[in-house]
């Protein structure tokens, strides 16, 4: 999920700079149609942010009754709307059982991966969040990854 806020975090901050090159001395756009296919790659970040969240919280054990709730809409048609998300996300997980950190590395489907790899990801999105930090109260050095509790495996 936290990949997915990033990705979501650049689209919309690329949007905010207007270029010289960009505009008629008129301020009409040169390039018709590009301002609306940029809100259009935000929007559809923002729909994979959203279902990401819906299916991080699936994992952490909320039911279809308490995801309706918080979107006030009704259980079924929460599950409607986000179970091909969470097949999805748990076939992803499923796919790769058994596999090595190594062959992990090479899976095509990064969200998989990340969440095979959580710590590795998490101190690839602390480097993100410093690097773009805007006068933010003290984060520390760790905003992503000190978060992340480590389970010990039997």
């Amino acid at each position: 999920m936290a990949y997915e806020a990033c990705e979501l975090a650049n689209l919309a901050r690329a949007a905010v700079p207007v270029g010289e090159h960009e505009l008629d001395p008129d301020g009409t756009t040169r390039a018709p149609g590009t301002v609306l296919a940029d809100a259009a790659r935000v929007l559809a970040a923002a729909q994979r942010f959203f279902e990401a969240a819906a299916v991080f919280e699936r994992v952490a054990g909320a039911d279809w009754l308490l995801i309706g709730k918080i979107l006030n809409v009704a259980p079924h048609t929460a599950r409607v709307h986000f179970a091909m998300a969470e097949a999805a996300f748990q076939q992803e997980l499923s796919s790769l059982e058994g596999t090595s950190s190594r062959e992990a590395a090479r899976v095509t489907s990064l969200r998989a991966y990340m969440t095979r790899e959580p710590l590795e990801t998490a101190l690839d999105l602390d480097d993100w969040v410093l690097r773009h930090q805007d006068g933010d109260d003290d984060l520390g050095t760790a905003p992503v990854s000190g978060g992340l509790v480590r389970r010990k495996h039997p």
